[in-house]
């Protein structure tokens, strides 16, 4: 069945790749700005203490750039995401997966340096020095420390990408997994750390073609995470209710 699922979803990420290829730079721009103003609209985004955002590719998805000023012109704190690998200590294997870090201010994300896709992305050499959203400076470097974490950590709001959305709130990534893994070890910490486990708000941004019509589903397996809130670039906004 896994085997039948992962060939549905390569084949829907084709299919988006083409699509989001042929979208005008100007009207992601626009997306971005009418999508971005809805998010601040929120009162969730507003009451957010601790964010954590995407940082946006160059072309292809909605732009985050003013969300991540927004919220640290508001006292809000920012955390990106940073891919790095980490042993598995079962098998020597290691396998790559994502830490939410704390970006300082504006001047650290115009100098970030982007990566293969465009991405701005942290250094290795300053996350050593950087807060992690689960608490701890930097990241592990084994799985058996990835829930050593001490002090303050959390975070109240994702702004999660993807390559496509369907009304049910289901999201198709990019196929790594990133995103996944990091909610379910978040949800694993929260569990054991709380006698009232919160999950951060989930609110994915989604350019209007990204949005599949009600006819269509995202195949999705059980590790993959429904997110609470879908904004869409033009204007439409959905909430999940539990």
């Amino acid at each position: 069945m896994m085997a039948g699922l992962q060939t549905v979803k390569k084949d829907l990420r084709r299919k988006m790749r083409d699509v989001l290829q042929k979208i005008p730079a100007d009207s992601i721009t626009n997306q971005s700005r009418v999508a971005t103003s809805r998010l601040f609209s929120l009162t969730e985004y507003q009451n957010a203490k601790r964010i954590g955002v995407y940082l946006s590719m160059p072309s292809g998805e909605l732009s985050t750039t003013a969300i991540v000023q927004d919220a640290l012109m508001n006292g809000k704190e920012v955390f990106i995401p940073y891919i790095h690998n980490v042993e598995l200590s079962s098998a020597q294997q290691r396998t790559s997966i994502m830490d939410m870090l704390a970006l300082e201010s504006m001047e650290e994300f115009n100098s970030l340096t982007p990566d293969k896709w465009g991405i701005p992305s942290l250094a290795k050499t300053q996350v050593a020095k950087k807060t992690n959203c689960f608490g701890g400076i930097g990241v592990p470097s084994a799985a058996s420390e990835l829930s050593t974490s001490k002090g303050e950590h959390g975070l109240d709001l994702i702004v999660m990408p993807g390559m496509a959305f369907d009304p049910d709130f289901r999201r198709l990534g990019h196929g790594k997994g990133y995103y996944d893994h990091f909610l379910t070890r978040y949800s694993k910490e929260v569990e054991s750390k709380t006698t009232t486990p919160r999950m951060p708000l989930l609110v994915a941004l989604s350019l209007k073609e990204q949005i599949l019509p009600p006819t269509e589903q995202i195949p999705v397996a059980n590790h993959d995470w429904p997110v609470d809130v879908l904004i869409v670039g033009d204007d439409r906004c959905f909430v999940r209710h539990h």
